[in-house]
């Protein structure tokens, strides 16, 4: 398993956004006045991962998000990502908060995201309790950046100085039918970031509060993809 996985980083190191006919730009126009902030292109997807790319516009976000019992790398294409890494303290949460209505959420895609985006507007929210781990930027220089299940598995990612574009691949993908949907999380009133860094930043990890909220002011639209067909 070890080598296998170092294997896949050897090789998405290598990967550049011309392998997948892929230039930097924001995402492509769709029909209507609004375009969305984050477009995803579907490569492929099986029983045991997928595999897309993300495209953000410049200044848009990821918000903070989980990945259930999954595993993933992210290598980025172009442009310039900031990514918090964060591990959820398991057994060690405040119990249910109020219920709130008050963050509908917007749309997403389903191969990107799981199913979350639809959840109802009123639902009951849990404060966790979580370890910061990296706050970093990324750069195409950069190797890939790795989840697991147990650690670094929630993430932002913030598009800085302009559009980027990153390859993603999770294994096993979102099932919300196999307990591997999406949740979205945001820090409590009176915490921020420490600001990013090319390398580890001094005072991390770092304990701090999040709050599982519904999916807030985040738009994922779809694209086809342009690159070279890949089958399983």
């Amino acid at each position: 398993m070890q080598r296998n996985l170092q294997r896949l980083q050897q090789l998405l190191s290598e990967v550049r956004a011309e392998d997948l006919r892929l230039a930097p730009r924001g995402p492509s126009a769709v029909p209507g006045p609004v375009q969305p902030p984050v477009s995803y292109m579907h490569i492929c997807e099986t029983e045991s991962f997928s595999m897309g790319v993300f495209v953000l516009r410049a200044g848009a976000c990821i918000p903070l998000h989980d990945h259930p019992d999954m595993n993933g790398l992210l290598k980025v294409l172009y442009g310039t990502l900031r990514i918090a890494c964060f591990d959820v303290l398991q057994h060690h949460h405040d119990g249910p908060a109020a219920v709130d209505g008050g963050d509908a959420g917007g749309g997403g895609d389903s191969h990107a995201f799981g199913s979350s985006s639809t959840a109802p507007p009123s639902r009951r929210r849990r404060r966790h309790r979580a370890v910061l781990r990296s706050h970093q930027l990324y750069t195409p220089a950069s190797p890939p950046c790795l989840l697991s299940p147990h650690t670094d598995n929630l993430h932002q990612i913030d598009a800085v100085g302009g559009p980027a574009a990153f390859l993603d691949i999770l294994a096993p993908p979102y099932d919300p039918e196999h307990g591997r949907d999406c949740h979205y999380y945001r820090l409590l009133d009176g915490q921020s970031l420490p600001p990013p860094a090319a390398a580890e930043p001094q005072g991390l990890p770092k304990e701090m509060w999040l709050l599982e909220t519904p999916q807030v002011d985040f738009w994922c639209g779809g694209e086809p993809y342009p690159g070279p067909l890949v089958t399983p």
